[in-house]
């Protein structure tokens, strides 16, 4: 169990963060630590439940599958040293191939996901600034513990998650107009999701995409 303080939180409250596959508690300052605690021991079944349901680990290796915009790939050592490549008309259906052993297949493998995620997200962001009459963005990629995504209003720059690469491309876009939405309100206020919907219609579903099968693509990739 992990202990939080966020001063913009307004009551105390516990969630499951898939990644590292620990409850985090969180409270609204020092003081409501202990209420915090409190609360977390009230709901430990409750804990006890969304952690064992955890996926396992999958990591990155020769004859595992993934998914890739939604669908399934099988991952394919090529025996030499070459980097990694998507073959979609593989004979066995989509693939990706890649040289190196152990830890140097992993990284092949993930690096090819960072490009793809980059390059998804980058056209995505620019479809939905082009739609508000925004202007560009520093794009970039990383892997947070739980959110996925970012916005920096005051330095105009939109940080994602690579690992939502693997999910359909309306989720992905989704996330993009989610960003791209927080450039006009910094909130999740009625009017910010009013944008929202304007760019994508009801957001509920690919809400509940990402909430149902984010444990999963948190897990790919691990030992």
């Amino acid at each position: 169990m992990r202990l939080s303080v966020n001063r913009r939180a307004r009551r105390v409250s516990v969630r499951i963060d898939a990644r590292a596959g620990e409850a985090v508690v969180t409270a609204p300052s020092e003081r409501a630590m202990p209420q915090a605690i409190d609360f977390a021991l009230s709901r430990r079944d409750w804990i006890a439940e969304h952690l064992s349901k955890r996926p396992d680990s999958a990591p990155f290796a020769p004859g595992a599958e993934i998914l890739l915009h939604g669908r399934p790939v099988r991952l394919i050592a090529s025996g030499n040293a070459a980097a990694a490549r998507l073959v979609p008309d593989h004979p066995g259906g989509p693939a990706i191939i890649s040289g190196g052993e152990h830890e140097a297949f992993h990284r092949r493998i993930e690096r090819l996901l960072r490009a793809e995620a980059k390059a998804a997200l980058t056209a995505r962001t620019q479809v939905h600034l082009d739609r508000l009459g925004l202007k560009p963005v520093r794009v970039s990629i990383g892997d947070p513990a739980s959110r996925w995504g970012s916005c920096s209003p005051h330095n105009r720059s939109i940080r994602y998650s690579w690992r939502v690469i693997m999910a359909p491309p309306e989720v992905l876009d989704y996330l993009a107009a989610h960003e791209v939405a927080h450039l006009v309100h910094a909130d999740h206020s009625p009017a910010y999701w009013s944008v929202v919907h304007g760019l994508v219609g009801d957001h509920r579903p690919f809400r509940k995409w990402l909430r149902d099968h984010g444990p999963t693509l948190h897990a790919a990739g691990k030992a």
